[in-house]
This record gives C-alpha cells, sequence and structure tokens, in this order.
C-alpha cells in the first residue's frame, strides 16, 4: 500500500509545530518512506535492527532514525554510529551499553528511558521506582556518552479513553517532575506518547512526540 499523503498532511497540520512526528515504518519498503520523506519527513521509526540498518545504508542520510522497538544489549552497536534517538531504553544495564559504544564512537547517543504505564504484560518499561533509582542514585553521572532526552511510554490497548487518559496523564506527571530536576547527562525535551490509535489523547494529556505508523503506511503486514 502507497503512502496516505492526505493522512500525513492532515497529521501536520494537526501537530501545529508542537510535537514531533516519528513515522513508524518498519516493515515497509524503503520505497514508500523515500515517498514520505519527499513530502518533508524526516523523523522515521524502525523496531528491529537488521531492518534499520538496511534502510539507513539505502536512504538519505539526514533521515533522523528512531529506535523504538525492544533494544538489546548486544545489538546496540550496529545502530550506533547513526541512530538519532533511541526510544525504549528500559534498563540501566542497557543504559550503560549505549554509553559504551557512544564512547566508542567518541559520540552522545540521545535516549528516552520507557516508563511501563499500561495494564499489560506485553509491554516494557520502567515502573516508577526503577525509574527513580537509575535518575536518584548517581547511576547517570558517569555515563558521559548518553544524553537522556526524556521519556516514553505506552498506553494501553483499550477502547476505553478515561483509561488511556489516565495513564498518559501518569506519565506526564513523571516527565514534568524530572524535567525540572538537576539531572546529570540528562536534557529532558522530549515526552514521547501517542500512536495511531490514541495521539491525539496523547497530544490532549501533554505529549510533544507521537508515533504514528499504520494511518501514513497503512495496516502492519506482520
Amino acid at each position: 500500500m502507497a503512502i496516505n499523503k492526505e493522512k500525513y498532511n492532515e497529521i501536520i497540520n494537526e501537530l501545529g509545530g508542537h510535537a514531533t512526528l516519528v513515522a513508524v515504518s518498519k516493515t515497509k519498503p524503503v520505497e514508500d518512506i523515500q515517498a514520505l520523506y519527499v513530502l518533508g519527513q524526516r523523523d522515521f521509526g524502525e523496531n528491529y535492527v537488521q531492518e534499520l540498518t538496511e534502510k539507513q545504508s539505502q536512504l538519505p542520510k539526514d533521515i533522523c532514525w528512531h529506535f523504538i522497538g525492544h533494544l538489546q544489549s548486544n545489538k546496540v552497536k550496529q545502530i550506533a554510529p547513526f541512530v538519532y534517538l533511541i526510544h525504549g531504553v528500559d534498563s540501566l544495564k542497557l543504559l550503560q551499553e549505549i554509553n559504551k559504544q557512544a564512547a566508542k564512537l567518541d559520540k552522545v547517543i540521545n535516549v528516552l528511558l520507557q516508563v511501563y504505564i499500561a495494564n499489560e504484560e506485553t509491554k516494557f518499561g520502567l515502573d516508577e521506582s526503577e525509574l527513580d533509582g537509575i535518575i536518584s542514585n548517581d547511576h547517570l553521572e558517569a555515563l558521559k556518552n548518553i544524553c537522556v532526552c526524556g521519556l516514553m511510554g505506552m498506553a494501553s490497548f483499550t477502547e476505553e479513553e478515561v483509561v488511556i487518559k489516565k495513564e498518559f496523564d501518569y506519565l506526564k506527571s513523571l516527565y514534568d517532575k524530572y524535567a525540572q530536576l538537576q539531572i546529570p547527562n540528562s536534557r529532558f525535551q522530549f515526552l514521547s506518547m501517542g500512536m495511531s490509535g490514541d495521539y491525539r489523547i496523547a497530544l490532549q494529556e501533554g505529549s510533544n512526540m507521537v508515533r504514528i505508523g499504520s494511518l501514513l503506511f497503512g495496516a502492519r503486514t506482520n
């Protein structure tokens, strides 16, 4: 399925420059990504390391690649040279590995800490105490080659808007709390929440980065 230009323009107008659109292009061909690129889109999100590295090598170098899937520590080095933002960092171990690979390249890699806000076992993320442990216990002091740029979360997969709203509101409250602190090697600027089915609620609750795939590219192939 080709890209939906009308929906893309509608979403861009809706965001009005107040939030970043990350076009989720996993499983989609490079031709579709290129077509959105021509329309002006520069932020693209991928879930799988191998697919991301293959696409990155074939597409324009000014694309900002967001890794939005569950990242295994042993695969960090494959995307470290070019990744713009890693969304789903859910452990201190993964943070330390990203820092290690970034140091080898003499660069700083931007990351978001993923918070578990959904009422589903399948979602990844830190709970509030784990998040507090990473941020409050001087763990970040030694990680000079990462920059924690904010938080990311996924709401429950439900039709109940009140549930989704409550989860996003909770994540926004955590974001506001930590954004006021002087945290080493951090610069809170992104609150990544909201996808194709719930991005409007996320925007109402303060999101400034949404991850949208199926509305732009059509339904997933897997």
